[in-house]
């Protein structure tokens, strides 16, 4: 038998905390992580679910943790921000099974709203950090993990990067390795957090941490390979595979564990090397240490702060090497909507009545890009509401009777429903737009508490949005389909208007859910087309103007939503149903 596989690293992740016994895993969805958690509830012998955000899927992870099995929550690291409320006071309570945070960074800002780094957040909540450098090592790191967690009692967070989340490597298969559940055992000194306690378990985390940046200087994940001793660099994760590829004849202090730093094996590496450098993507995190130890090293003198690294980049900086870079050797496709995809259609009817939105974090954010133009602000899961909501205080009912909030159905479960509680409660009277599309659709298309289907594919109650924004208090919440743009102008029109809150669901499933069937498609009627251009507004990559001026509907793109036909006044767009 074969005991090898190629493997992504978020399911070599997968992989490792099955093996390691795992029992629960909860996570929210969120690029690049995700494919962690679609993974592992491939795994019958372990309870896995998309939790409504990350504070509630660390929270289920800690009371697993709590109750004696081993855990893992997942997240990315913007989602990390949503968890680290339970997790700064984990940090102090320590756990009873072992408890893993796999954070994926986004160097480069592929899919993300900003660029931080886990290593800083970490540091905050006195959390150790383990870093992989490739498939193999996310599997190996993930068992060392636990062992970890158990050994010094505390959280641990697996930290990875989109390049390794979604890049491939030989994995070595292992059994499962079924974890005896520890006995719970009431402690309240240990388990609740109340000042008195909280002052003692602070003093247990910082022995911990000092007790373990002793011992990790013995770590096997974290080495020394010595080669020429004129250069010597240190680093972790995936710059380590670029710095082995650009310099295979420096020495290398490669470190797994990147927080607590093994203080007494870089001192000892430093001393053997002519010329230091730290090579790490995103912040000086290790750098900034190894500086305040007194030992020269060189670091963002040379290496920026931003974006991902290369080994190009490598090259240039250490080696002086120019490196030819092919010029449009891909043509670039800019973000957009997909074809038939509901977003559109609502967009297209804000932009005609110039209406303005606070935006959210999810496909729509698109609206933001022409042609649509309409999202004018986006901050962070959950923020359009609460936005729209400190807009009319700030400036009053007026100014924001040309704005609306948009927010996905899954966001909205996220973290948009206390900002809505808050609107009612504040007496706003701003009109919020759920674009409801049945699923988690950026990410991929994860189910949410209001599809009716958990992560294992099991069927569940589903959240009725109507009569959960009805029970929150808002008197006027109307559902209209996202295609239907004569009602769904009349009632945004009313709604801005209106001097309360409330609440419009604009509904249409996303074009790209297996589940949906397209009605049939559309097609250009040459001889009735004025050339008006109309149909060209919305931005639907499915028609276009070719270079003879005529307006044409490509077919293998085209899914009937029939938003174009709505448009075209002189009826020179027809429609021909599936078959």
């Amino acid at each position: 038998m074969n005991n090898t596989k190629i493997m992504l690293g978020n399911e070599a992740i997968a992989r490792g905390a099955y093996e390691a016994g795992v029992k629960v895993s909860a996570a929210y969805p969120g690029t690049p992580s995700t494919e962690v958690s679609e993974n592992i509830a491939k795994y019958d012998e372990i309870y896995a679910e998309w939790s409504p955000n990350e504070k509630v899927a660390t929270e289920v992870a800690i009371g697993a943790s709590i109750s004696g099995v081993r855990a893992l929550a997942c997240m990315k690291h913007v989602g990390l921000n949503v968890a680290s409320d339970p997790l700064y006071t984990m940090s102090y309570i320590g756990v009873n099974g072992g408890l893993v945070v796999n954070v994926a960074d986004d160097p480069g800002i592929y899919s993300s709203q900003n660029e931080q780094d886990t290593r800083m957040v970490a540091r905050a909540a006195m959390i150790p950090v383990l870093e992989p450098s490739d498939s193999s090592e996310a599997k190996e790191f993930t068992k060392l993990a636990y062992e970890l967690s158990e050994e010094y009692d505390t959280p641990i967070i697996l930290r990875t990067t989109t390049r390794l989340a979604h890049s491939q490597g030989v994995v070595n298969l292992e059994d499962r390795k079924e974890i005896e559940d520890k006995p719970y055992e009431r402690d309240m000194r240990k388990f609740v957090m109340m000042p008195a306690n909280a002052k003692m378990r602070h003093v247990k985390v910082e022995e911990r941490l000092n007790r373990m940046a002793e011992d990790a200087s013995s770590f096997a994940i974290n080495k020394a390979e010595y080669n020429d001793t004129k250069v010597g660099v240190i680093t972790s994760g995936i710059p380590y595979m670029y710095v082995k590829e650009v310099m295979p004849e420096a020495s290398v202090l490669k470190l797994g564990c990147v927080h607590p730093l093994p203080k007494k094996l870089i001192k000892e590496f430093a001393s053997k090397v002519d010329k230091l450098y730290i090579i790490e993507e995103l912040e000086p995190v290790i750098e900034e240490q190894v500086k305040s130890w007194g030992i020269e090293c060189i670091g963002k003198e040379l290496f920026t702060v931003q974006g991902e690294y290369s080994a190009n980049m490598i090259r240039e900086k250490l080696l002086s090497q120019k490196v030819e870079y092919v010029e449009n050797a891909a043509p670039m496709r800019p973000p957009i909507l997909c074809p038939g995809c509901p977003h559109r259609s609502t967009y297209s009817v804000l932009k005609k009545l110039k209406i303005h939105a606070a935006g959210d974090i999810g496909c729509y954010t698109l609206g933001a890009v022409a042609p649509l133009n309409v999202v004018d602000t986006t901050v962070c899961m959950g923020s359009s509401i609460s936005t729209l909501h400190g807009m009319e205080k700030a400036k009053g009912r007026e100014y924001i009777k040309n704005w609306v909030a948009t927010i996905g159905d899954s966001t909205f479960l996220h973290t948009g429903i206390n900002s809505l509680m808050n609107m009612v409660y504040n007496k706003s009277t701003g009109t919020v737009m759920i674009l409801d599309n049945s699923t988690t659709g950026m990410t991929g298309h994860q189910e949410h508490a209001a599809t009716g289907r958990t992560l294992k594919n099991d069927e569940t109650y589903a959240i009725d949005l109507y009569g959960l924004c009805k029970a929150i208090g808002v008197e006027h919440v109307y559902i209209v389909d996202a295609f239907d743009t004569a009602e769904l102008e009349s009632r945004i029109k009313t709604e801005v208007a209106r001097d309360e809150v409330s609440v419009i669901i604009c509904k249409s499933p996303c074009a790209l859910l297996k589940s949906f069937v397209p009605k049939g498609k559309c097609f250009t009627i040459p001889e009735k087309c004025v050339n008006c251009g109309q149909c060209l507004v919305p931005g639907c990559p499915a028609i276009v103007r070719n270079e003879d001026n005529v307006i044409t509907i490509d077919d293998t793109m085209c899914n009937g939503c029939g938003l174009c036909m709505q448009r075209c006044k002189f009826d020179a767009i027809g429609f021909k149903e599936r078959v």
